[in-house]
């Protein structure tokens, strides 16, 4: 706990704990008309000062205190069919756990998310609620403004947490079933406290040193603070769940040399780690990274944290990144923490279109952040000794709706033009990692390097191996990884008890 409390201010924990001293409390307990509740005002998120945060990596949202977390909650409208329940991937009963917030029952809340939640602190950060639950709630059909659920998720995880009263609930005999989980991101870590729920004995096996998947190597600390994802690893450890870091299934031991050891389930989520590129003039020049490259030596191996650790990162002064998605976000925020002078976002479609959770992009711009849209690169220019020092764009317009439903970007003939650059981090998404289907004979791929799945059960095509998350998926979010989790920790219960089921789906 000493640990997990030094990225947390004084005065936060305080506003946190000092909850149940308030007078207040009776007086939000009330009971509110709907109306009357529908003129509530949505309570901000405090956040630091965009001049302040963008110098360091400590987090940017404080989080809510404790008597304006009770004030959002009264504005749940106690519907008699929510919506919001349907809208989450992992299907948290987000109306009870919101009533237990407005009753100031904050540990109860928290214990309530985590009946189908296991990384509620997590998910309160980085979850894109306003897509989801808050995209189908009541309040924001009524009034247009959805009650801040993912706010209140964090509040009431981090109160438990913050306060020494992680409640684990009580676990059932155990099955005496061996249970494989290949890779500790949100998908892995999800699959693997729900089976521990049910008794079984789950091993994560993990390549990294470290727990968390693209939640440790991708996300930056000033999202989500390592020591809150250090706590929930904990939490499922202290579940019984076993992780072996530093292990490679496929290097270290394939999926047969697992079950001769007696494992008789598996899930892959070995995730998205196989960067892509545009394949244009210039790719190999120093000073042009893939975010998976870029991010992993910020975030995994701390070169923000310099000189305490000495891993190597471009400075820059000039950063362009080229995406416009989360990742993307990351990127352009991390290179100006780390001093460049001027950090681009190079989009190709227009700012309507771009893929980023729109308190990202927020935050981006309030911190300086430049924006290029309808812009893309054609090539990078390097000196004479192979650094790069410039690339040429190209403007672009928009076309017609493709696929994704977005409108395609088409190039405007002669509107090349020269900018001056010596970082590029390339974020246009990720292809699913390729190591472990290659070493499993008989295993069902998609054309895009992805695992095949049956998307109501998650099992593949081979008996008792299921998958999820990013593997699945491609680049994907961290929510739905972790649904894809929980229908196959569900479905691998069924098929570990000689049981035939079929799980349902909040959403896809």
């Amino acid at each position: 706990m000493a640990e997990e409390k030094k990225d947390i201010s004084p005065e936060q924990k305080t506003r946190l704990k000092a909850a149940y001293d308030q007078d207040w409390r009776e007086e939000m307990r009330k009971a509110i008309p709907v109306k009357e509740r529908m003129k509530l005002p949505r309570q901000k998120m405090p956040e630091r000062e965009p001049g302040e945060r963008n110098k360091d990596f400590k987090e940017v949202n404080i989080g809510l205190s404790a008597e304006a977390a009770v004030a959002e909650a009264r504005r749940c409208m106690d519907c008699a069919n929510p919506q919001c329940v349907s809208g989450c991937p992992v299907g948290i009963d987000i109306p009870s756990f919101v009533k237990l917030v407005e009753q100031g029952r904050f540990l109860e809340a928290a214990w309530k998310i985590k009946e189908t939640n296991s990384l509620p602190a997590i998910c309160g950060r980085v979850c894109p609620q306003e897509t989801q639950c808050e995209e189908v709630c009541t309040m924001k059909k009524g009034t247009g403004v959805p009650v801040a659920v993912g706010n209140l998720e964090r509040f009431v995880a981090d109160f438990e947490r913050l306060g020494g009263t992680v409640n684990l609930p009580q676990l059932p005999p155990p099955t005496g079933k061996k249970v494989a989980v290949i890779g500790a991101g949100p998908a892995g870590l999800t699959v693997a406290g729900d089976l521990a729920k049910l008794g079984h004995q789950v091993t994560i096996f993990e390549a990294l040193h470290i727990s968390g998947g693209v939640l440790v190597y991708g996300i930056p600390e000033f999202r989500l603070p390592k020591a809150i994802l250090r706590a929930e690893v904990e939490y499922l450890q202290r579940l019984g769940v076993g992780i072996r870091t530093s292990f490679v299934v496929g290097k270290t031991a394939t999926i047969e040399d697992l079950k001769a050891q007696g494992y008789q389930a598996f899930f892959i989520g070995s995730g998205a780690g196989l960067p892509n590129f545009m394949k244009i003039p210039g790719e190999n020049l120093v000073g042009v990274f893939s975010a998976n490259e870029y991010l992993t030596r910020v975030n995994l191996m701390k070169a923000y944290d310099f000189p305490n650790y000495d891993t190597p990162v471009s400075k820059a002064k000039c950063a362009a990144v080229i995406g416009g998605g989360n990742v993307a976000m990351d990127s352009v925020r991390t290179s100006k923490r780390l001093g460049a002078e001027r950090s681009i976002i190079i989009y190709r479609r227009s700012r309507q279109e771009m893929p980023a959770r729109i308190e990202e992009v927020k935050h981006a711009e309030e911190e300086g952040i430049e924006f290029h849209f309808l812009t893309t690169p054609t090539r990078y220019i390097g000196d004479h000794k192979g650094r790069l020092k410039a690339m040429e764009c190209l403007r672009m317009e928009l076309g017609e709706p493709d696929a994704s439903g977005r409108r395609r970007p088409v190039p405007v003939k002669g509107s090349e033009f020269m900018t001056e650059v010596d970082l590029v981090v390339v974020a246009i998404g990720q292809s699913p990692n390729p190591l472990i289907p290659q070493t499993i004979p008989g295993l069902k791929m998609g054309k895009w390097g992805n695992i095949e799945v049956d998307w109501k059960t998650m099992a593949t095509s081979l008996a008792g191996v299921y998958a999820g998350g990013d593997i699945v998926r491609g680049g994907a979010t961290v929510i739905l990884a972790m649904g894809d989790g929980r229908v196959a920790a569900a479905e691998m219960h069924h098929y570990l008890m000689g049981q035939e089921k079929k799980s349902g789906r909040n959403n896809e």
